[in-house]
């Protein structure tokens, strides 16, 4: 059963979702798949997610593949497009704007805690071009990743050339998976997904050490 037959089971979503809002808003997004709106909610999805929206755009993008194979390298140009430009929205946030927000983001928006900043903050002293592919491409929350950029003063050009390429490829490898693979890899996608793209950044940045090392 496909991601969007399975968002779009009335009594699935019902019965798993009384408890858990989260689930619903995830069953939400997938559903735009169905609609014409369908690239313009991926786009307004991909934005949001990079600073408060709690529901990657992933889902929907590979709903919206199945259903075109043919363009599924369009729906990763606009997840990476849109996400990166969310990025820096969140990047202004957090130049301009911590001060006011800082209690509703701690408060209301998932994954924002005054521990994961300090995280952050580590992660940036060491390598903030690193941090933030990390956060690009692995299930780490981007938008902690973005806002913080902005609170602890890293550069807006390391923010979008690291968002670019993690977001690129993240975005990129759904895409063309499922252009030349069709809906028969969306299972393996949607199972495998955040597993695969941990193994690949640790490998991508374990090269990246071998050839400072080597050279």
């Amino acid at each position: 059963m496909s991601t969007l037959s399975k968002a779009s089971d009335p009594g699935k979503v019902q019965s798993s979702s009384r408890w858990n809002p989260l689930r619903r808003l995830y069953a939400w997004v997938v559903r735009w798949a169905e609609s014409r709106y369908g690239t313009a909610a991926l786009a307004a999805v991909a934005f949001s997610e990079s600073s408060f929206f709690p529901v990657p755009p992933d889902p929907l993008q590979i709903a919206l593949s199945v259903g075109r194979p043919r363009r599924s390298l369009w729906f990763a140009t606009v997840s990476t497009v849109f996400s990166v430009a969310g990025g820096i929205l969140g990047w202004w946030i957090g130049l301009a704007l911590w001060h006011l927000v800082q209690p509703f983001f701690f408060e209301y928006v998932p994954g924002f805690t005054e521990e994961s900043f300090r995280f952050v903050q580590a992660r940036y002293q060491e390598n903030a071009f690193i941090a933030i592919l990390a956060a690009a491409f692995t299930p780490i929350p981007y938008k902690v990743f973005t806002i913080a950029s902005g609170v602890f003063d890293v550069g807006l050009a390391t923010l979008v050339i690291a968002s670019l390429l993690g977001r690129g490829a993240r975005f990129f490898t759904i895409g063309l998976a499922l252009h030349f693979l069709g809906p028969r890899v969306e299972r393996f996608l949607q199972r495998y997904l955040e597993a695969l793209a941990i193994a690949f950044f640790v490998l991508l940045v374990a090269a990246f050490f071998a050839i400072k090392w080597l050279f």
